[in-house]
């Protein structure tokens, strides 16, 4: 298992809201409970499917838990500015999604 991996599944299990402000500040963002709703989504997406979610996964699994308005990547990208699929991940202490640069 190479470095990368072995320190996202280390920051997987030891995640918390505190740890994601940390993250969120790295990379200029200052989370508040709407952002933190979303970090969930995305860790359990992981839980369950084993990978990060790229944005149109992420963006299903929003609309499905908050609603379709929550769900838009407009929304998401207000956000999460920039590329929202890999601040997420950061965020929420999860690998870099796939199809992300």
């Amino acid at each position: 298992m190479d470095a990368e991996k072995r320190q996202h599944l280390e920051l997987l299990a030891n995640w918390n809201e505190q740890k994601a402000k940390k993250f969120a500040s790295s990379i200029g963002l200052e989370l508040c409970s709407r952002h933190t709703e979303i970090l969930i989504i995305a860790r359990n997406f992981y839980n369950e499917y084993g990978f990060s979610p790229s944005m149109r996964p992420l963006c299903k699994a929003v609309s499905l838990k908050l609603g379709s308005e929550h769900g838009r990547s407009i929304v998401l990208n207000q956000l999460f500015p920039g590329s929202p699929a890999k601040n997420i991940a950061i965020c929420a202490g999860l690998p870099k999604p796939k199809n992300c640069l």
